[in-house]
């Protein structure tokens, strides 16, 4: 899937199938559901889940919890703007 036909896919009901749960939780946070994307994200229990849980609360303010998945993540703390972070984190997960 390339990140055009997912970020078309967000005018669809749900999620594509084909994704896993990081990316569906970046789905619902396009969707403007952060519960269940912070849900998603949680399924996740590897290095994309924890770098998608640090944006999700990056983008609630959160920032010490962000902090902490973001070193979970093996990434270092985002300075870019939220929708800058959110294509980063697309492209790269879909990239795998």
């Amino acid at each position: 899937m390339t990140q055009q036909e997912f970020q078309q896919s967000i005018e669809d009901e749900n999620p594509p199938v084909s994704v896993g749960p990081a990316l569906a939780a970046l789905w619902w946070d396009a969707k403007g559901n952060w519960e269940k994307a912070h849900d998603r994200a949680q399924e996740d229990k590897g290095q994309p889940g924890a770098w998608v849980h640090a944006y999700l609360h990056r983008k609630e303010g959160d920032i010490p919890n962000a902090n902490y998945w973001y070193a979970r993540a093996g990434k270092p703390e985002c300075k870019v703007s939220l929708d800058q972070e959110w294509k980063e984190i697309t492209s790269s997960l879909l990239a795998q």
